[in-house]
């Protein structure tokens, strides 16, 4: 159809005489090659804590409603897939990297798939790369584990172009709107969060729907227990992990509201953009409902979007796409005024947040087993990574995502093509 426009032929032709004559000369070196790795054993990859630790003690799921697989996510296999890590390298030796989930399935996709629409290509194609990469696993992909995949593909790529060009990724992004990061942490003692200097604290959920009124009432009296630690005014969430059915979730966002909640977060399952829009219609007045941390692309996102099934979204950005992708996801979003608060991710989201006006505040995953103490969350794969002093950060200007992959650690590529 476009060829038809008066002219279009006259335009293309030259264009592609131009990109002839510049064909040996790219802006930047050449991919030289993609590498997907796995962590195997030496208690390295933080997508598999260990008993006691909070994040993995009697939190309501999607699977609570059996009782064998109520006590611990590890028990029905959040833990399988475990880490990926993405390297890109330039001809002249410079390596981007990234650190998403997936494991051996995602590193198999991204060296045998995804990697021959990188390998001999410019660096700052990011977008031709991007599309490339989904299109080409449209008819297996969309979402999960291949979303996943292209995530750290795309975040590798950023990462690379930062050091290529030696900026940080927020500066690629067109630069900070403000001078410092402001957190609220997430994880069991929000009293210590505040104590910590967060802005607020998001609780997990422990009992859902199939633990009956007696699990209802044990949700509301930990809120407000823990309302009464931190005063009226330090912001309490609850976050739901999927687990909860919509009359479930608009009773319990009822019996909250005395305790001051500030947000429900994705208290229904993904797809059920239907049951979060009724949702957000019957929750009380002032009170924010939340999701999107297990949505992907910006397909996805429209219909959050559009059926305003919530107040604030929140991307992975190593889940949703990578940057790539969270910049179209945000510009949705900005155009309904609807704020972007990305899940977790560390300096994959700082770096995007800090450039946003739209997203005012970030998450802090409070790794530590007992939530008491301020760890980075990617430890021990990467190293320098930041971490809020007081509730708040500032971003360093090293180049790219500003950390380095700790090569101490049991890395093992599983599906090394070519």
């Amino acid at each position: 159809m476009w060829d038809e426009v008066p002219g279009r032929n006259r335009v293309r032709g030259r264009s592609q005489r131009t990109m002839r004559h510049g064909a040996d000369k790219m802006s930047f070196p050449a991919i030289r090659q993609v590498r997907a790795y796995v962590l195997r054993g030496g208690g390295a990859d933080y997508h598999d804590q260990q008993g006691g630790h909070w994040i993995d003690d009697h939190i309501a799921t999607p699977m609570s409603r059996y009782p064998e697989y109520r006590q611990s996510r590890r028990s029905f296999g959040i833990n399988v897939l475990g880490t990926l890590v993405v390297e890109i390298e330039a001809a002249d030796g410079t390596i981007g990297f990234a650190v998403t989930t997936g494991g051996e399935p995602a590193a198999f996709i991204v060296e045998r798939h995804l990697a021959r629409f990188l390998e001999g290509r410019d660096p700052a194609a990011i977008e031709k790369i991007w599309d490339q990469m989904y299109f080409a696993t449209q008819y297996y992909g969309r979402k999960g584990l291949v979303i996943n995949a292209i995530s750290g593909v795309d975040l590798a790529l950023w990462d690379l172009l930062g050091k290529l060009r030696r900026e940080p990724v927020y500066q690629l992004l067109g630069g900070a709107v403000r001078d410092e990061l402001v957190f609220y942490a997430t994880g069991s003692r929000p009293d210590l969060a505040k104590q910590l200097g967060f802005i607020g604290g998001k609780l997990p959920l422990h009992h859902g729907p199939a633990e009956g009124e007696e699990g209802l009432k044990r949700n509301l009296e930990a809120l407000g227990q823990m309302r009464s630690r931190v005063g009226p005014d330090f912001w309490l969430m609850l976050d739901c992990w999927m687990s909860l059915d919509l009359p479930y979730a608009v009773r319990l966002s009822h019996g909250a509201r005395e305790h001051g909640l500030k947000w429900l977060e994705e208290a229904l399952s993904p797809d059920d953009y239907w049951g979060y829009a009724q949702l957000k219609r019957s929750m009380p007045p002032g009170m924010l409902l939340t999701t999107g941390e297990h949505e992907a692309t910006r397909w996805g996102f429209r219909m959050l979007l559009e059926m305003e099934c919530c107040d604030i979204i929140q991307p992975d950005v190593g889940w949703c796409g990578g940057i790539t992708e969270l910049l179209k996801i945000a510009a949705l979003a900005d155009s309904r005024a609807v704020a972007v608060v990305p899940h977790g991710s560390s300096v994959y989201s700082y770096h995007f947040v800090i450039t946003r006006h739209n997203s005012p505040f970030a998450e802090f995953l409070m790794m530590a087993p007992q939530a008491d103490r301020v760890v980075p969350m990617f430890h021990p794969q990467l190293l320098g990574e930041p971490v809020p002093v007081n509730g708040r950060l500032k971003l360093p200007d090293t180049p790219g995502f500003g950390v380095e992959l700790n090569r101490a650690l049991p890395l093992h590529r599983p599906y090394p093509h070519g």
